[in-house]
């Protein structure tokens, strides 16, 4: 082969491989962004769940049953 070729194939190698290393790299930094994300939201069902927990126990209480069916009448 040419010098200059393999001189060639060897430089668009070589840009290809960085780009490469480049888009692995930005992609890595982006994790710990979604991690913050991730524990938001976590901590969000976690208040949901806490809520649910408050109606539930508020709907089986004996005086909303009674409240109810005064309002019925």
């Amino acid at each position: 082969m040419n010098g200059s070729l393999i001189f060639v194939l060897l430089l668009v190698s070589i840009v290809m491989f960085s780009k490469v290393i480049e888009t692995w790299i930005k992609q890595r930094k982006v994790r710990p962004d979604h991690n913050d994300e991730l524990e938001e939201t976590l901590s969000k069902i976690g208040m949901l769940e806490d809520r649910i927990k408050v109606l539930e126990r508020i709907i089986t209480e004996n005086r909303f049953d009674l409240k109810r069916e005064i309002d019925s009448l």
